[in-house]
């Protein structure tokens, strides 16, 4: 087995140690692919100021939202359309998509995920 072993030692090295068995090497993780995770992330707009971390979510690019807007819908309604129009327009500047989801919840994606239609959801618009 030390003929090998020199011999291994001379050429390089094999993928095969001395015993004939198959080596591995591990890889370290690589943190660029645990940051390209996909997250769905719930949120709730309390006031027109919650809207600060779903956009900064939305704009890493890597969030799917979900945002509860009863809160918001329940206290003012003019805020509620002006936080609306600011998702809207940072969902189009990140190509993403914006759907309402029955009567309380917005569904934000990026630009590389879809909303499915159907009768449940509906496109925001301007009111």
């Amino acid at each position: 087995m030390a003929f090998f072993s020199k011999l291994k030692e001379k050429f390089g090295g094999s993928k095969y140690n001395e015993f004939g068995e198959e080596e591995y090497v591990e890889l370290e993780n690589d943190t660029d692919a645990a940051k390209s995770k996909v997250l769905v992330r719930p949120f709730v707009l309390d006031d027109f100021e919650d809207v600060k971390p779903v956009l900064q979510s939305l704009r890493e690019g890597y969030t799917i939202a979900l945002v509860n807007i009863r809160p918001l819908k329940e206290k003012d309604i003019v805020e509620l359309k002006r936080a609306i129009n600011k998702l809207k327009k940072t969902t189009e500047a990140i190509d993403g998509q914006i759907a309402g989801f029955g009567e309380d919840s917005l569904v934000i994606t990026p630009s590389f995920a879809s909303i499915y239609r159907s009768s449940q959801m509906k496109r925001v618009e301007e009111e």
